[in-house]
Parts: C-alpha cells; sequence; structure tokens
C-alpha cells in the first residue's frame, strides 16, 4: 500500500490564473479574519476599494524587502510564503488559503515585507493599500479592533514558536509541524491526510529550527515506522495518532529528550 501511495499520480494544477467573481469575494471577505461581523453593505463598500489580480502557479506576488504598501486576503488557490536567510537560502514559512491574510502595512507595524509570496498553485487575491485601509479603520471601528487582536494573536504565535523550536527533539518538532500543516491543508485520502504541497527538508528544517540533516533522519524514522509516506509534491501522514504522540514535548521528561 505504501507503494501505492508513493507512486499514485496526484491531480494535476490548472496552469491558468483562477477567475475571482465578485459574489465570490464578497463571500471571502465576509469570513476574512478582520472583516467577521460586518454587514452585506459595509463588506461591498470595502471590496470597492480592493484591487483584485490571478496569479498563475509559481508567479511573485510580492519579495521581502520591498515597501509594505498592500494587504492582501486570498480568494482561492493556495500561496506559499518564504523568508530569506542568511545563507541566501529561501526557507518556507507558512501557507495561506482561501480567507487568509497575508502581506503588511506600514499600518502594522512593518514598513517591509518580511517575507516573499508566492502563488503555490493558481490563485486570485484581494489587496488593499495602506491609504485604504486607515480609511476603513477609521470608518470601522470593529475593524481596528480586530487589527489590535490579530496583532496580539500573531505576537503569541511567535512565543509559541519560539517554545516550539527550543524543547523537544527534532522528531517531536517534525511531528507538530506536519500536524499544523495536515489540520490547515489536510485532505482526507484512503483512511490517510494528504498534504499535496512541495515540501522540502530545508523547509521543514527552517520551520523546526533544526538542519536539513536532522530533518531527513527523522523523515526517515517516520516512514519506517509507517506513520508517514512521501512523494514528490507530497506527504501522507497514515497514523495520526502515532504523529500526535510523538508531537507530545511534554510527554517524556527533558532527560529524555535528544
Amino acid at each position: 500500500m505504501g507503494k501505492d501511495r508513493r507512486t499514485t499520480p496526484l491531480r494535476r494544477p490548472c496552469a491558468a490564473p483562477h477567475d475571482c467573481p465578485r459574489p465570490m469575494r464578497l463571500k471571502v471577505l465576509s469570513h476574512a479574519r478582520f472583516f467577521t461581523g460586518l454587514g452585506v453593505a459595509e463588506i461591498a463598500a470595502i471590496e470597492a476599494r480592493m484591487r483584485v489580480r490571478g496569479y498563475a502557479e509559481g508567479e511573485r506576488i510580492y519579495h521581502a524587502g520591498a515597501h509594505a504598501d498592500h494587504l492582501f486576503v486570498l480568494a482561492s488557490g493556495r500561496v506559499k510564503l518564504v523568508r530569506p536567510t542568511p545563507d541566501g537560502q529561501d526557507v518556507l514559512v507558512d501557507i495561506v488559503t482561501p480567507g487568509g491574510l497575508f502581506g503588511t502595512l506600514t499600518t502594522l507595524g512593518e514598513p517591509e515585507f518580511t517575507d516573499t509570496a508566492e502563488a503555490l498553485t493558481v490563485a486570485c487575491a484581494l489587496s488593499i493599500s495602506a491609504d485604504d485601509f486607515r480609511a476603513v479603520l477609521h470608518r470601522h471601528p470593529s475593524v481596528a479592533l480586530a487589527v489590535v487582536d490579530y496583532l496580539g494573536h500573531r505576537l503569541e504565535e511567535t512565543r509559541q514558536a519560539l517554545r516550539r523550536l527550543s524543547g523537544g527533539t527534532v522528531e517531536q518538532r517534525v511531528a507538530a509541524t506536519l500536524l499544523t500543516l495536515a489540520d490547515r491543508l489536510g485532505e482526507p485520502r484512503r483512511g490517510a491526510v494528504l498534504l499535496q504541497l512541495p515540501l522540502t527538508r530545508s523547509d521543514l528544517a527552517a520551520m523546526t529550527g533544526s538542519t536539513t540533516e536532522s530533518v531527513s533522519r527523522a523523515m526517515s524514522r517516520l516512514r519506517k515506522e509507517g506513520v508517514i509516506e512521501t512523494g514528490r509534491r507530497w506527504t501522507s501522514i497514515i497514523d495520526r495518532d502515532r504523529l500526535a504522540r510523538l508531537a507530545d514535548a511534554d510527554a517524556r521528561p527533558a532527560k529524555d529528550r535528544n
């Protein structure tokens, strides 16, 4: 069965950018973090301030270091965020799904984009400029409060990531990362959970605070134990319960960690 999982072709992505009709845009905005709770007319007014664009697979949306002049809401497809490292490599730090926010603005305290955004699949995104977003904040106090909550949530996520990266074994950190990705992006497939994305060992190393070699050894152990299976551009979680037990860094005494 493992062999079948490795060799069975997965769906092929569409080559052309997605169409992004207005009803879709309005629906996505109504569920986006900053705009939940707003009325239909208010959502429509915000949508009118936004630019719409489709992206082909692999197309860059913005690059790290550029002036942070737009906030984006993903309407369809998937977008990966990669961050440049001091040695010149780009490592995966997040994957955005429909309704997700990415990019930033000086209004949110970041003068430059810290990541590069690239369409992982064909995608459609809405963007709003700093001036237009400032106008939205003035008009809708609930959006301003949501922004404050978002900034606090992002700070807490950073703290949790630092705690996760500072403890546990490499295998525990890899397991925790795979579970996080599975919860956000996983697709049920023949009793397993499929992650259909090009997740390199370098990506996992950056996301877990490990070396590429350590991640490769951890992934090999997980494969040999029947917890996961991997192929080109995909990872399949076969035994989620076992992966969850491995990810529990508190389940083992600190002296047992390596």
